[in-house]
C-alpha cells in the first residue's frame, strides 16, 4: 500500500505567513528539565489504534509556529513515518485556531536584540519540516478549523488532506507586514486557478472555507459541528491507504459553495487585473476597471494594495512568477534566501516596521522604505533572490532522499 500511496502523492488532485500576534513567552529562567516539557508541550500527541495525530498547542497566540514547533514536528514526523504500526497522521490546532503563522513578534524581538542566527534557525526548521511534509510517505489529513494564515497554510496544504471548516479563515498576508509569502506560499499560490495567486499574494486577503475549496486549497469541507464526529471516525480506521481515507472524509464532508460576490467567481476580471508583468501595470488596469466599471472591488482592491510594502509588492510579484515554473524545493530554497535578505536590513528595514506598526505600537501607521512603487529599483528586488554569501550557505533540503513534486 506504501507503494501505491508513493504514486498517488504524485497525482495529487490539490496543489500541494503569519497573522500578526501580539505577545511572545520567555522560558529562558526554567530549569532544562521544565524547559523542555514546555516547549514539548507546543505540539501535543493524539494517538489511536492506527494513526498519530499533532496538536498545535500554544492557543494563546493561535498557535503561532515557533522553532521548537519546527523540531518537534520534524522529529514526531520522522518517527511516525518509520513506524509500520502507523498507516497515517493528522494535524489540528487546539483552541479557536489551527495556525495563524510563524510568530512573528518573537522574530521581530530576535532581530532587534541581534540573534539573527535564531532567526535563521527558525526558517530553517520551519521550511525543512515543510518540505518534510510536502514529501511525506504516508496519507496525512490537515483540520483546518480557523484562523489557517502564512506558515499555518505551509504546515497543512503540502499534505494530501485539507479539510477546511466554517470557521476557517485562509491568507497569507506577509506584504501588509513588508515580508512576502514565505513557507511554500510562493509554491502552492503560483499553481492556484488563473492568477488568484498574485491577487491574494498582493493583497493579502482572506478566503473562506468554501472559497478554499472552490480554488482546491482545501480539499474537503465541514461543519464545525461535525469534527468531532470526522475525528472519531478517521481514528477507528486501520488503514495506510489514501482513497480509504478519502472515502471516510467524503462521507462526512458536505458541498459547499462560495457567495456569488467570492472573488473565486470573478476570475475574468483577476486575469484581466494580476495577470501583468508589473505591480504598475497590474494597479493602472484595476483603476482602468474601477473607473470603467465603478466596481466596488476593484476599488477596495486598490486599497488593499496602498496599504502594502511597496518593496513587497515587487519582491512578492516575482517570487509567485518563478515559483511557477520551480519545485516545492527550489521555491523553498529561494524563500529561504529571501527570507533572510528580509530580515538583514541590507536592503530596507521593511519587516521590523511593518511588525512594529501591526503588532507592536500598533499605531497600523508603517513608514515603508521606499515609500512609493516608483522608488523600488530593480536592482532591490534582485538582491532578494540573489545568492547569500559565500559565508551563509543555502537551505539544505534531502532532496536525494526524498524526491520534491512540481
Amino acid at each position: 500500500m506504501m507503494q501505491r500511496f508513493k504514486a498517488t502523492l504524485l497525482l495529487r488532485r490539490s496543489l500541494h505567513s503569519p497573522l500578526f500576534l501580539n505577545h511572545h513567552r520567555t522560558l529562558c529562567s526554567l530549569p532544562d528539565s521544565a524547559l523542555a516539557e514546555d516547549l514539548d508541550s507546543q505540539v501535543l500527541v493524539e494517538a489511536k489504534a492506527w494513526s498519530r495525530t499533532a496538536i498545535l498547542n500554544r492557543p494563546s497566540v493561535l498557535n503561532a509556529l515557533s522553532t521548537a514547533m519546527g523540531a518537534r514536528l520534524q522529529n514526531l514526523y520522522t518517527c511516525w513515518e518509520n513506524d509500520p504500526d502507523i498507516g497515517f497522521v493528522a494535524i489540528k490546532g487546539s483552541g479557536r485556531a489551527f495556525c495563524a503563522g510563524g510568530d512573528i513578534v518573537t522574530l521581530y524581538h530576535m532581530i532587534n536584540a541581534g540573534k539573527i542566527e535564531d532567526c535563521k534557525e527558525f526558517f530553517r526548521k520551519i521550511y525543512t519540516f515543510i518540505y518534510f511534509l510536502g514529501t511525506y510517505l504516508k496519507p496525512h489529513v490537515a483540520l483546518l478549523n480557523g484562523v489557517t494564515m502564512g506558515g499555518g497554510a505551509g504546515v497543512s496544504i503540502p499534505g494530501t488532506f485539507r479539510v477546511a471548516t466554517d470557521k476557517t479563515v485562509f491568507a497569507t498576508p506577509e506584504t501588509l507586514i513588508g515580508f512576502h509569502p514565505d513557507a511554500g506560499a510562493s509554491f502552492y499560490l503560483s499553481h492556484l486557478p488563473g492568477h488568484l495567486g498574485e491577487y491574494l499574494g498582493l493583497t493579502g486577503e482572506k478566503l473562506s472555507g468554501a472559497e478554499m475549496i472552490a480554488c482546491g486549497l482545501a480539499t474537503h469541507y465541514a461543519h464545525t459541528a461535525r469534527l468531532p464526529l470526522i475525528e472519531e471516525q478517521l481514528g477507528k480506521l486501520v488503514t495506510d491507504d489514501p482513497s480509504v481515507i478519502e472515502t471516510c472524509l467524503e462521507k462526512y464532508s458536505e458541498l459547499v459553495y462560495p457567495d456569488k460576490t467570492s472573488v473565486v467567481n470573478r476570475f475574468e476580471m483577476l486575469d484581466k487585473c494580476f495577470s501583468h508583468d508589473t505591480v504598475e501595470e497590474i494597479i493602472d488596469a484595476l483603476e482602468t476597471e474601477a473607473s470603467k466599471t465603478n466596481d466596488a472591488w476593484c476599488a477596495s482592491t486598490l486599497r488593499r494594495l496602498k496599504e502594502t510594502s511597496p518593496l513587497s509588492l515587487k519582491v512578492s510579484l516575482k517570487s509567485i512568477r518563478e515559483g511557477r515554473f520551480q519545485s516545492l524545493d527550489q521555491c523553498l530554497i529561494r524563500e529561504y534566501r529571501m527570507s533572510l535578505q528580509g530580515i538583514s536590513n541590507l536592503i530596507s528595514r521593511d519587516f521590523r516596521e511593518g511588525v512594529r506598526a501591526r503588532m507592536v505600537d500598533k499605531d497600523l501607521a508603517p513608514k515603508w522604505d521606499p515609500p512609493s512603487l516608483e522608488q523600488v529599483s530593480e536592482d532591490m528586488v534582485e538582491h532578494y533572490f540573489s545568492p547569500l554569501s559565500e559565508f551563509e550557505p543555502d537551505l539544505e533540503l534531502p532532496t536525494k532522499l526524498r524526491e520534491a513534486f512540481s
